[in-house]
């Protein structure tokens, strides 16, 4: 379950699901970084990190 909303979270908000999974750090300051810059590389950095990392 928990799962699912990661990647609901992430698809949504990337920020959000990369703080879920691994905590406000580094990973998370880049995806906020990317996602203010443009939402795409924000969840395509998202979903690299929470599921093929």
């Amino acid at each position: 379950m928990m799962a699912l909303i990661t990647l609901i979270a992430t698809v949504l908000l990337p920020p959000l699901g990369v703080a879920l999974k691994h905590g406000v750090g580094k990973t998370f300051l880049i995806n906020l970084v990317l996602t203010i810059i443009l939402y795409v590389p924000g969840l395509i950095h998202g979903l690299y990190v929470n599921y093929l990392r």
